[in-house]
């Protein structure tokens, strides 16, 4: 059987604003969602065993639970008949970190449900799209388009086709935060600040003026990540900075390679034990 590689891309959010709580007591937001080149490497292929073996590996795969976001989609399709008894060895090179606030895993199982979905493995209406991808994650659903998209106060996800052309500077120090902990710990909402679909939220002037929610209650429990952003926003020519998702990632937003590179040089100085990364928007 032949072997499919596909590129699991990194989400990042440009802003996230969290707004209170839905009966399902997960947290009502809107955000802005892009995403960077940065990515895992999924190999698939169809064997002929009993059982899907999914394997991960590279450099932030070692504590990946055997239960993970592909186990979950793959469970979840066999119990519906979807995948009608066929089997898969599913491999994957860990390239973005875990608990970083750039959805690696969320990210991993959309880029697998899209593959099945656009190999013919499967077929699927939108509602059954929809309904998968919440039972095996919340941010499953904002993969299977990847591009810019919006997230209103309504859960309502709007794709944009227009790009963002941004070069990013990531910083991630050795610890990761916990997204249950982190909201855990959110006192006070927001009030809506993007309403509807607008080509202008993706204008650098008002990104820049939007907020993570999550940085507050982040910084206070992890003061180094208040530094990070605080270094990151001294460089020469950077647009904003802002905490992806619920962190532990500060990322720095760029509209010239030139500049990216100037300060990636000052902060790998100053923080060379911490993993540091440049990418761009797709």
């Amino acid at each position: 059987m032949p072997v499919f590689k596909i590129k699991s891309h990194a989400k990042i959010n440009l802003s996230l604003g969290v707004l209170g709580k839905l009966k399902s007591k997960l947290h009502k937001i809107e955000s802005v969602i892009s995403f960077i080149d940065l990515h895992d490497e999924i190999f698939i292929q169809e064997i002929k065993k009993k059982k899907h073996i999914v394997i991960f590996y590279g450099k932030f795969s070692k504590t990946i639970s055997s239960k993970n976001t592909i186990t979950n989609l793959l469970n979840i399709l066999d119990k519906k008949n979807i995948l009608k008894n066929k089997k898969y060895l599913i491999k994957i090179n860990k390239n973005i970190p875990l608990k970083s606030g750039m959805g690696g895993g969320s990210m991993n199982a959309s880029s697998v449900l899209r593959y099945f979905l656009k190999r013919n493995k499967i077929r699927l209406s939108k509602k059954q799209i929809l309904k998968i991808s919440n039972e095996v994650g919340s941010d499953v659903i904002i993969g299977m388009e990847k591009k810019n998209s919006f997230l209103n106060t309504d859960e309502k996800l709007f794709i944009y086709n227009k790009k963002i052309k941004l070069y990013t500077l990531i910083i991630k120090p050795k610890f990761g935060c916990s997204t249950k902990k982190i909201y855990k710990n959110i006192k006070n909402f927001s009030q809506p600040t993007l309403f509807k679909k607008n080509n202008k939220i993706l204008t650098i002037n008002t990104l820049a003026n939007l907020k993570n929610d999550l940085e507050k209650v982040a910084f206070k429990k992890y003061p180094i990540l208040f530094n990070i952003k605080r270094d990151i926003l001294n460089l020469s020519k950077v647009k904003f900075a802002r905490m992806t998702g619920s962190g532990s990632s500060i990322i720095g937003y760029f509209q010239s390679k030139k500049a990216l590179l100037n300060g990636a040089k000052i902060l790998r100085k100053k923080y060379k034990n911490y993993w540091c990364i440049l990418s761009k928007t797709i």
